[in-house]
């Protein structure tokens, strides 16, 4: 039996709603009456304590992508810097997202390997092709509470239209990264100022906007439940609000790197800044700031997407989009809280307790869930060599950020 003692923290706690410095006993990473029986003792002055997080967007890479990253490396990137519930899209490569029976055995590995929760969103189609529906009953039957065609395209509006009632039938939600592919195209980057004087294949913001307005419109039609993931333009929020005060069944998120970074970082060719969608203008940056502190956005993801070194080398629009996510996850949001956007107790909420309420699973959460050590002051470089993901594909390589899980006490 191993009970740690932790005096004079910081504990943030949004199901309490409470931020307040105590001494706490844990063991097995739930916390315990006050005993003599203490194995360890931990100084906790300036330190914070809250609960682990649920990330409702990350690429583990496994199965199919193991040169990016694996169940292992990542679940442990994952789990040692406090995020123990993950819910990954269905787009592994082969897509195994279509099957229950091995959505399960993917699960079982997860933690086995990695250490986490994984939660399995499941193909919208069969094998994302985007021409038939997927059988969701069956996917529902294997564990998984909502389905999404990821980035994959529709074969037309009416496949998308069937897949709607089809979930809405069972209960599941249905998960949009809305970009309207006529408009797209071919690009890779925001459409800008930047992108033009370079030379590179933009994606508009009206990709994004297009998609959204055409699936609340079906949304309202079906009375399907809807999240939008990884918003990254201000008119996206704004169409969000709207659909709410409507009092459809819609909730979203939006990457972490999407409130602090801007298409500024992709000038000169810099590959590391290639993701998908986009970075945007600061403007956008701004909106969709106003919009999580306003409550329209609902939870802030990693999105993270480990890359090997090679996926970065060739020409900016050849290289494959993504970042790796979770060890950064942590400073950037304690620089939310620094530039005051947030308390800590809020932004606490937005990636523990509201992620958990948008994935249906609180009471799972609650009683899976344990606590993380973070030290808010701790500075320290985004290095190769202390990224703890396999992939080290980040705009951050070289930058000193603050903020760091220094330890997770989980059963």
């Amino acid at each position: 039996m191993t009970i740690v003692k932790i005096e004079n923290v910081r504990v943030l706690d949004p199901i309490a709603k409470t931020d307040q410095v105590q001494t706490v006993y844990i063991e097995q990473g739930k916390f315990v009456a006050e005993t003599a029986d203490v194995t360890e003792t931990i100084d906790g002055q300036g330190k914070w304590l809250m609960p682990t997080m649920v990330d409702l967007c990350a690429r583990l890479r496994e199965p199919g992508q193991q040169q990016h990253g694996t169940l292992k490396s990542e679940g442990r990137a994952a789990r040692e810097n406090g995020i123990l519930h993950v819910f990954t899209p269905p787009d592994s490569k082969p897509i195994v997202q279509d099957n229950g029976a091995l959505i399960h055995g993917l699960v079982e590995k997860a933690m086995l390997d990695g250490g986490i929760y994984l939660e399995v969103i499941g193909a919208q189609t069969q094998g994302l092709k985007g021409n038939q529906p997927a059988n969701m009953a069956g996917l529902k039957k294997g564990g998984c509470s909502a389905v999404s065609n990821a980035n994959a395209p529709f074969a037309d509006d009416d496949v998308v239209l069937r897949t709607l009632e089809y979930a809405a039938g069972l209960g599941m939600t249905v998960v949009f990264y809305a970009e309207e592919p006529q408009i797209a195209k071919d690009g890779c980057v925001h459409e800008g100022f930047i992108a033009s004087r370079q030379g590179l294949p933009m994606i508009p913001a009206l990709a994004e906007t297009v998609a959204i307005a055409k699936y609340l419109l079906m949304v309202e039609a079906t009375k399907v439940r809807a999240h939008f993931g990884l918003l990254s333009c201000g008119a996206s929020v704004e169409l969000i609000r709207i659909a709410k005060e409507k009092g459809l069944p819609v909730t979203c998120d939006v990457a972490m790197h999407q409130l602090h970074l801007t298409d500024a970082l992709i000038d000169g060719f810099n590959s590391l800044a290639h993701v998908r969608p986009p970075l945007r203008s600061e403007q956008d940056k701004q909106l969709l700031r106003q919009g999580l502190k306003d409550g329209v956005i609902d939870v802030i993801c990693t999105h993270h997407e480990p890359l090997s070194s090679s996926a970065k080398l060739a020409p900016f629009a050849e290289t494959l989009p993504g970042f790796t996510a979770f060890d950064t996850y942590v400073p950037f949001g304690i620089q939310l809280i620094d530039e005051g956007l947030f308390t800590p107790l809020e932004w606490v909420e937005k990636v523990t307790l509201s992620a958990a309420k948008v994935a249906h699973m609180i009471e799972r959460w609650k009683d899976e869930s344990g606590w993380v050590l973070v030290d808010p002051a701790l500075q320290w470089e985004v290095a190769k060599e202390s990224i703890l993901s396999q992939g080290k594909n980040t705009p951050l390589l070289g930058q000193n950020v603050k903020g760091k899980v220094i330890k997770v006490f989980i059963s």
